[in-house]
């Protein structure tokens, strides 16, 4: 296997690793991603012939379940199973830690409102015609954001870290669905069993 193969790859999983045992400790965070990943899958098929729509699904039904696990339900403060302080996992994070989630998720808020009150966007569309023009449209914003916000972090990690980092980090989130589905279908189970925190010993052995 080449090298530069070799080192994506190897940059893919540590990513993957770190996302997973510093963010994922909560069987209800897990379980609240796996009905994201599943939904977030729906939306890639619809996005191929209603794009507003696939949006739609995509902000209001996978990221409001993935990122209200990860405000409520994951443990914050002192990592006792990595013997990692929460600070420095903010610090670590490849992606979009608590605070660049909430910068993002604040203007995905304000969206809705804003197309409400200037339902041509400052003269950039044509005012949609009642309420599923404007839903529309805001799927279509919405869409705009989450592409923006995705292109923006890869070109940063680009530049300020490397190349290699920057595409291993848009592979993942791409294919984030599909692994969450392997990765957590049976933390319904644990849950229902009573387990909330999952003990990870693959991350204690390791």
């Amino acid at each position: 296997m080449p090298s530069a193969l070799q080192a994506f790859l190897q940059e893919l999983a540590t990513q993957r690793w770190d996302d997973h045992r510093y963010y994922h400790q909560s069987r209800i965070n897990q379980t609240l991603h796996l009905i994201s990943a599943l939904s977030f899958l729906v939306a890639y098929g619809v996005l191929f012939f209603d794009p507003a729509l696939a949006a739609l699904i995509g902000w209001l039904v996978s990221m409001v379940t993935r990122q209200t696990g990860h405000y409520l339900f994951e443990p914050r403060g002192f990592d006792a199973l990595n013997q990692v302080s929460d600070e420095y996992k903010e610090r670590v994070k490849v992606g979009y830690n608590m605070q660049r989630k909430t910068l993002l998720l604040s203007v995905w808020v304000l969206l809705p409102a804003t197309l409400w009150f200037e339902p041509a966007l400052f003269g950039l569309i044509e005012p949609g015609e009642g309420t599923a023009g404007f839903w529309h449209h805001l799927g279509l914003a919405w869409l705009a954001l989450g592409v923006t916000g995705f292109a923006l972090r890869v070109l940063y990690l680009c530049i300020k870290r490397s190349p290699l980092t920057g595409l291993a980090w848009m592979t993942k989130i791409l294919t984030d669905p599909f692994h969450d589905v392997v990765l957590y279908h049976k933390s319904p189970l644990a849950l229902l069993r009573g387990e909330l925190i999952d003990p990870m010993p693959h991350v204690r052995h390791s």
